[in-house]
């Protein structure tokens, strides 16, 4: 299983995971230079690893990520998460286009939730397979 999620990770990071990774790593020197904004920097980079390799990877909510995660959340989605999500949506429509690309147009949009809500989830590695999930 883990020779095919490296396999995944390679297509995956040719034909979109580096694109997205790059709009995540946009958002996240964004707020590095707004300085009050830097804990939202530091989630999208998450965010942008994650991105970069999802296969063999999910997120999980973070114990005890309460209402300042959930407020914090809800400014991210207003000032870039919308965008990103966006651009999860935009890319995934050329994949599902693609007979061999439908499995990376799901994984797309699989990956609009974590990136309307970065703050209070963590990423951490699974031993179930694509299809498993």
């Amino acid at each position: 299983m883990k020779l095919f999620n490296l396999l995944l990770n390679i297509i995956w990071l040719a034909f979109c995971g580096i694109w997205m990774a790059i709009g995540y790593v946009i958002a996240a020197l964004i707020c590095f230079v707004l300085i009050i904004t830097i804990p939202f920097g530091i989630a999208s980079l998450r965010i942008a690893g994650f991105v970069l390799w999802p296969f063999g990877r999910t997120t999980v909510e973070r114990p005890g990520a309460g209402a300042g995660s959930f407020i914090g959340n809800v400014i991210w989605v207003i000032f870039a998460g919308w965008w990103l999500a966006l651009a999860h949506l935009v890319t995934s429509i050329p994949l599902f286009l693609s007979i061999i690309g439908i499995p990376f147009g799901w994984a797309n949009l699989k990956l609009i939730p974590i990136s309307l809500m970065p703050l209070g989830r963590e990423v951490v590695p699974t031993d179930q397979g694509f299809g498993d999930r």
